[in-house]
């Protein structure tokens, strides 16, 4: 599999005149050469070649291993620095090495740092920068089985986890009380990591889309909303449900209903040929028709995958055409400002006959 991704790659970077694709530690990196690096004080930096050449890393000495051991044989060329080495000696030996002066070079835009790139630039004076952005996300958006079943599982261990988690949170539990809870139950289900820590807001403070978990107590007419997931072979599930601790009040239990409602719009809009933008006005349009427009604050979905937030994103302005494979979030919300707030999130797959939803946690409000 990874060889086949290199090679799309390949082809890409010939196409757009680019030499190297230059990775750091990250997703990228994980998706292409299987290596899981970290992202440290000590710069690595891994360049992909549009020719047939072996890949080159330079990286601290004793990272080397781990590259040239696995998990896939790439026949690295390494440059490597011990701690209280000048970095700049190892990236000026690559450099030289390989002739990089002169190269189009593409660099992850979210991903590289200033360090990693000031060194390449001061090693190869006249490199020129290009965005590796356009030669990457087509080939990520479109899973194979291999991730969409990870996907699969990382979204089922996630709804079991909520489901042990939802027998115990009670009025008077902090929204940090929540959290922790749900977090023990996401590791006890075999969580290999987390895309992210879960978000549980209550009351008033759910009316902040990606407020942080604090000390407020669950309160008696509360609506609490509940943002998480975990990883399973490096891929994630991001999943919401919004719960109420006794009855809500009229207008939020109508609220929910309006949310319920975009939320399954958008999961119907969804389909081979539609495109983000258009699954994003299936489920805005249902708020707007019932008085809630100015409450819905954010995009109705993004891509997920090695990333809690990829592309395709479900936005006014995403024209991209989604195809069988590809995965994303839908997840419209109401936020009124002193009152609180919800969303209700689903993980979709796009099929050769619309979309499925990888989620299947009841959509129905629960009342704890």
């Amino acid at each position: 599999m990874t060889a086949e991704r290199l090679s799309r790659l390949k082809q890409a970077q010939r196409l757009a005149n680019i030499d190297y694709v230059a990775l750091v530690p990250g997703p990228n990196l994980i998706y292409f050469t299987g290596l899981h690096m970290h992202l440290s004080e000590r710069p690595i930096v891994a360049l992909l070649p549009a020719t047939d050449v072996p890949p080159i890393l330079i990286a601290p000495f004793f990272e080397v291993g781990k590259a040239t051991c696995g998990p896939v044989a790439l026949n690295w060329q390494v440059h490597s620095y011990e701690d209280g080495v000048p970095y700049q000696d190892a990236f000026r030996r690559a450099a030289e090495a390989h002739d990089l002066r002169g190269k189009t070079i593409a660099i992850e835009p979210l991903q590289m740092r200033v360090l990693e790139w000031t060194l390449l630039s001061e090693a190869a004076p006249d490199i020129r920068q290009a965005s590796a952005a356009d030669l990457i996300a087509p080939l990520r958006m479109v899973k194979d089985a291999d991730e969409i079943n990870a996907m699969r599982r990382a979204v089922a261990l996630a709804e079991a986890a909520l489901t042990q988690a939802l027998k115990e949170i009670r009025e008077g539990m902090t929204e940090r009380q929540v959290a922790n809870l749900l977090l023990r139950h996401l590791m006890a289900a075999g969580a290999q990591g987390l895309p992210f820590e879960p978000l549980v807001q209550s009351g008033p403070s759910g009316a902040n889309p990606h407020g942080m978990s604090g000390d407020r107590p669950l309160r008696r007419g509360d609506l609490v909303v509940i943002d998480f997931g975990l990883k399973v072979d490096n891929y994630g599930s991001d999943i919401t449900r919004t719960i109420a601790v006794g009855e809500p009040d009229a207008q939020m239990r109508d609220a929910y209903e309006v949310v319920k409602a975009a939320n399954a719009a958008g999961r119907a809009a969804a389909k081979p040929g539609a495109t983000g933008e258009m699954v994003d006005r299936a489920a805005r349009s249902v708020i707007e028709a019932a008085g809630y427009g100015a409450y819905f604050t954010h995009r109705t979905g993004h891509g997920l995958g090695l990333e809690g937030h990829e592309p395709p994103y479900m936005v006014a302005g995403d024209t991209t055409a989604l195809q069988p494979g590809m995965t994303f979030t839908v997840e419209p919300g109401i936020y009124i400002p002193g009152k609180g707030g919800i969303r209700i999130e689903d993980d979709a797959l796009i099929n050769e006959d619309g979309s499925q939803s990888l989620t299947s946690f009841t959509r129905d409000l629960i009342i704890v």
